[in-house]
Order: structure tokens, then C-alpha cells, then sequence
């Protein structure tokens, strides 16, 4: 790994989102994690407070806005307005799971661009630079009108992928829906894989209630092994459904893999019973140990992410960190 240059003026802080692996990049980067603390009135109101001086300094903040959704965007808001008025030189907000992205357009009238509204929050707020993994959609880059370091997973999933000789011929990258097409090449690019794609024609709002295994996949899945991709697990439904879909028309063995494990409601059940053999995550978002289930492989982006914020500070050219497929 590149080494950090100038590291005195540096300064990295966890908030309550994904205190591991804030640690974990703290450990790779070889700083100690700065000390902050946050308290919440009886009324639910944050308080931060910066347990030491950042004067000058280049700040780092890593914070992903998932479950509770909007506790851990308002701690991060408010984190960024004390560093701010602590005299920081620079605010960079490493957010893994960028929460909301999945409404970045008018889908229906009077809704909402809700993704559009964190990017206006974040600049009000006067950050100086996000670093963010895998977004639902990348234009949500365009909502910024500041640098956005839009990291990729691939190389990692791609790489267990390999491990396992899920390669080649012998496996299928399949995208669980028509919308998931270019995400699916990515990985079958690196693992040099034929794509497939379930024909799945349920719409993101009737997909939580409907449970009825789509009827058709276009390309071959028969006596591969099909790994399915997805940004986001949530209620782990579309997967499951997909993987049944997968099992009719002759897979032999089925992966999942997406990653962002947000793992909502009845999330676990759902996949622990499904024809997956396993799903595999990153930890852009922590777990709780009722979360961890036996089918559920997770993949560290401490490595990534350390990388990047070293080659940011030392003002180098990150482009071998992003997948150009």
C-alpha cells in the first residue's frame, strides 16, 4: 500500500455507522482513529462534541448512512458542522453505503428525488470531497458539484470469485432484473463469464409484496454455476426469487452477491431459505450477529478505502482503483 505522507495534519474519525471498519482503515493507513464524542438527549437529539484539535488539518469522516437511516445521516451532518467550526482545513465524508440512492429520479409524479436532496446536504453543509463505494445508480455523481470518488467493488468480488473457480464457462454472471445488465457485465468481464438475465417484470414497489418466481432467463444457465448481482440486498426477495428461477431452468450452483448487505425485515430468513449457496457481501455496512447467518460470505473494502484516502491525501492519481469495464 501506498504510505501516507505528511500524516501529522491528518485526522480520521468514526462515527456510530461502521466503527469496524473505520478501524480497519485506521489499522491500514497506521493512524489511530481521532477522538469525537456523541450522546443523544432523551429526545432523540445528537450531540457531538471533537475530543481534540483539528485546527488546519485534513479531516476524514467515515459514515454510512444505513439503518438507522436517518440517526446516521444527522450524526454526519452535524459531525461535519462541528469539524467545520473547529477550523478544519478540509472535510472528506467516506460514506461506503450512500443511503437514498435508490431514489435518484422521478419515477411518478410528485415524487421525491430524494439522492439529489443528500448531494444538496452534504455541499450546504460544505463538505469538501465524498468517497463513496458502488452507488444504485453512478449519475447520482452528477447531483455534486464537488469531487466524488466513485469506488467499485468488482475487483474484490471478482477476485473470491476466482478463488472458488467460479470462472470462465463454468459459471454465468446473471443480473437479477433488465436494470442490473451493466453491473452484471462488469463482474463477467473480470471473471470472463457469459451473462444471463431473469426476466424479471415486477417494479420496485409491487417486488415487496410479490412472490411469484419470474417465468423466463434469457441466455444459458443449464449446468453452470450462476452467480446473481444485485448493488443492494434488502429483503433479500428478488434473490431468492431469481435463484428459484435459476434452479428451473437447470443451474447447478447459485451464488448471490451484492455489495451492500442492507438486510431489512425478514431479510435473513429469506436468504438462509433460499436455493443460494451463498451470499456474498462486503462490509460497507456493519451487521449485528442476528444478521450473520450460515449462507452469508462478507469481503472486507478496508483495503480500498485505505488506499484511496492515502492517494487522495498524497495527491495521486486513483485510477487503478476504479473498474473500467
Amino acid at each position: 500500500m501506498t504510505q501516507i505522507k505528511n500524516a501529522k495534519n491528518v485526522r480520521l474519525f468514526a462515527l456510530n455507522s461502521n466503527r469496524p471498519l473505520a478501524q480497519a482503515i485506521a489499522e491500514r493507513i497506521g493512524l489511530p482513529l481521532s477522538k469525537a464524542s456523541i450522546s443523544h438527549f432523551a429526545d432523540g437529539e445528537i450531540k457531538i462534541t471533537i475530543d481534540e484539535s483539528v485546527r488546519g488539518c485534513e479531516v476524514y469522516v467515515v459514515q454510512s448512512v444505513s439503518d438507522p437511516v436517518n440517526t446516521n445521516l444527522m450524526e454526519l451532518l452535524i459531525m461535519v458542522d462541528a469539524l467545520r467550526r473547529a477550523s478544519a482545513a478540509k472535510i472528506n465524508v467516506v460514506m461506503p453505503y450512500y443511503g437514498y440512492a435508490r431514489q435518484d429520479r422521478k419515477a411518478r409524479s410528485r415524487e421525491p428525488i430524494t439522492a439529489k436532496l443528500i448531494a444538496n446536504l452534504l455541499e450546504m453543509d460544505q463538505i469538501d470531497r465524498l468517497v463513496t463505494i458502488d452507488l444504485h445508480a453512478a449519475q447520482v455523481q452528477g447531483f455534486f458539484d464537488i469531487p466524488v470518488d466513485h469506488l467499485q467493488a468488482t475487483s474484490l468480488l471478482a477476485k473470491y470469485c476466482e478463488q472458488q473457480g467460479l470462472t470462465g464457462d463454468n459459471a454465468v454472471v446473471v443480473s437479477p432484473d433488465h436494470a442490473g445488465v451493466s453491473l452484471a457485465r462488469k463482474l463477467a468481464e473480470r471473471i470472463k463469464a457469459p451473462i444471463a438475465i431473469v426476466d424479471n417484470r415486477a417494479d420496485e414497489v409491487r417486488e415487496r409484496d410479490i412472490q411469484e418466481v419470474p417465468e423466463y432467463v434469457i441466455g444459458d444457465v443449464k449446468d453452470r454455476n450462476a452467480i446473481i448481482v444485485d448493488d443492494i440486498v434488502d429483503t433479500g426477495i428478488r434473490m431468492k426469487l431469481s435463484a428459484a428461477a435459476l434452479q428451473k431452468f437447470g443451474a447447478k450452483k447459485i451464488y448471490g452477491v451484492a455489495t451492500h448487505a442492507v438486510l431489512s425485515g425478514d431479510a435473513v430468513n429469506t436468504l438462509e431459505g433460499s436455493g443460494l449457496e451463498e451470499m456474498i457481501v462486503t462490509d460497507t455496512i456493519n451487521l449485528p450477529e442476528e444478521k450473520c447467518f450460515k449462507k452469508l460470505v462478507r469481503l472486507s473494502v478496508a483495503d480500498l478505502l485505505a488506499e484511496a484516502l492515502v492517494r487522495i491525501h498524497n495527491h495521486q492519481s486513483i485510477d487503478t482503483l476504479f473498474n473500467h469495464n
